[in-house]
């Protein structure tokens, strides 16, 4: 019952940890740089960066959910293959939904719907997570990309709208006399946004570590090289303590056995004689006792 109840906590503690990762400290937009194609063009209105985040979220979650239930079925060699067709159903029902219910929506975004099956944060959490986890972190790892993915996409937006139309979906906020700077609304401004959005995130995690918080990365893409790893921010730490722990004291096991064995060893030449001759008098000590029985 407690090992049970250690293993419930454990994967509860696994799940949480995916979740606020993709939010946080593995933000696709702001920390891994992934997905730029959609992050720059559809972002004009913090509307569009809504409905783009949550279309990707879906197929993040749906996808990451069936690749890691097939993980054991899909061949390895045509893994890649797979999951385009894994995605490429999926998306295909969003685009469906979404141009049959939100049509504006779909207008506005366009091309870049379908342009989903492409995206690298959607290959490549499938390949770095889903194709080698269990379901339940692999489908809380794809709600937390995804809201990450969206998260970045509404703030976005939502500055180039507020700066460059004076509106937040839709809704005028600025005074009358404010004067809009168009170019938030063209494609300069998205790499405006994206660069001073992206300097705040740092900023933040420059503040964090310097308080001691932990700020590192949690197993994104990880490749289980660690010793050709160039990613110093990699924490590996869903792996358990005790495995962890267990090579290094099997090495210190192994390495105190030689050390004891060298002090039995290293006698002086006075204590080897004396032990020689303890041996002798036992030995005559037990042929006396047999002589006389």
């Amino acid at each position: 019952m407690g090992a049970e109840n250690n293993k419930n906590a454990s994967l509860g503690q696994i799940c949480t940890e995916r979740l606020t990762n993709g939010i946080i400290k593995e933000n696709p937009t702001f920390i891994l740089m992934l997905g730029m194609c959609p992050t720059l063009a559809v972002t004009t209105s913090a509307m569009n960066g809504v409905g783009m985040g949550l279309s990707t979220t879906v197929v993040l979650i749906m996808s990451n959910l069936m690749i890691s239930l097939l993980r054991k079925v899909i061949p390895d060699g045509v893994r890649m293959p797979a999951f385009i067709v894994v995605v490429a159903s999926f998306v295909t029902i969003i685009q469906f939904l979404m141009q049959g219910y939100f049509d504006d929506l779909y207008a506005s975004l366009g091309l870049y719907i379908p342009l989903i099956v492409v995206n690298c944060i959607i290959l490549g959490r499938a390949e770095a997570y889903a194709y080698k986890n269990p379901v339940l972190p692999s489908l809380f790892d794809g709600i937390g990309m995804g809201l990450g993915f969206s998260v970045a996409l509404t703030c976005i937006g939502a500055v180039r709208e507020l700066l460059g139309a004076g509106e937040i979906f839709g809704i005028h906020v600025m005074p009358e006399s404010f004067v809009p700077v168009s170019i938030f609304v063209m494609a300069p401004g998205a790499f405006f946004v994206l660069a001073v959005l992206t300097a705040i995130q740092n900023k933040v995690k420059i503040i964090g570590e310097k308080k001691g918080r932990d700020m590192s990365k949690i197993q994104s893409g990880c490749g289980q090289d660690c010793l050709n790893c160039a990613d110093s921010g990699c924490a590996k730490r869903l792996y358990d303590d005790k495995e962890k722990q267990a090579p290094a004291q099997k090495k210190a096991e192994t390495t105190q056995a030689p050390a004891q064995k060298t002090t039995d060893t290293a006698q002086t030449p006075e204590q080897k004689a004396a032990d020689t001759e303890e041996e002798k008098a036992a030995d005559k000590q037990v042929k006396e006792e047999k002589e006389n029985g």
